[in-house]
């Protein structure tokens, strides 16, 4: 019985590795997405941001700008 005790301990030795190294993964990789979801919000909201307030005034600057020079046509 003994040699099979040495066995099962053999096995439980070689099966608890794995589990230490899956959550180092697991807490890995949970860093590297929260890092990622952080990054991704900042870009989103600096697009927001340039698209608000600097690119829809120059839009509708042209759009006002187009309005006005199609008021100064003649009429039909």
């Amino acid at each position: 019985m003994s040699a099979t005790d040495g066995e099962d301990a053999a096995i439980l030795a070689v099966a608890g590795a794995p589990k230490v190294r899956r959550r180092r993964l697991r807490s890995m990789l949970l860093a590297l997405m929260a890092q990622y979801t952080i990054v991704t919000m900042l870009v989103g909201l600096t697009v927001a941001g340039i698209l608000r307030y600097v690119v829809t005034p120059q839009i509708v600057a042209k759009f006002e700008a187009i309005e006005a020079a199609l008021k100064r046509l003649p009429g039909p």
